[in-house]
């Protein structure tokens, strides 16, 4: 036996103000950085699929297609933010189901209609 239990240290992460379970490291900020990068990288999909809507022929599909992937990327935005702020909490919120399936289901759409755009 090892740690409190058997007299000696508590194991390593376990002291005052980490609770049970919680990283008490820089979990929370990698969180971050990955939540501004997820972001980054649907606004560069929008981007390319504006650019391809003004650049080509600009068919109804495809400015639809432009339109709802604006949108799709506002709608992560919104998520994003919204989580990025929770994350500066000293003990930060577990994300809720439902902000984990749009932020999946935004991503996914943004994905299925970049392709369909760039075609």
């Amino acid at each position: 036996m090892t740690g409190a239990a058997a007299g000696g240290a508590p194991p390593a992460g376990a002291g005052a103000g980490a609770g049970p379970g919680r990283d008490p490291g820089l979990q929370p900020e990698r969180t971050r950085l990955a939540w501004r990068r997820t972001t980054l990288a649907c606004a560069v999909t929008a981007v390319l699929a504006v650019r391809q809507a003004v650049r080509g022929p600009g068919t109804a599909p495809e400015v639809a297609g432009c339109a709802f992937i604006v949108l799709l990327w506002l709608a992560f935005l919104g998520v994003a933010h919204r989580r990025i702020r929770a994350l500066a909490a000293p003990r930060p919120p577990v994300l809720g189901e439902r902000a984990a399936l749009g932020a999946t289901a935004c991503v996914l759409a943004l994905a299925v209609f970049a392709v369909a755009v760039l075609l």
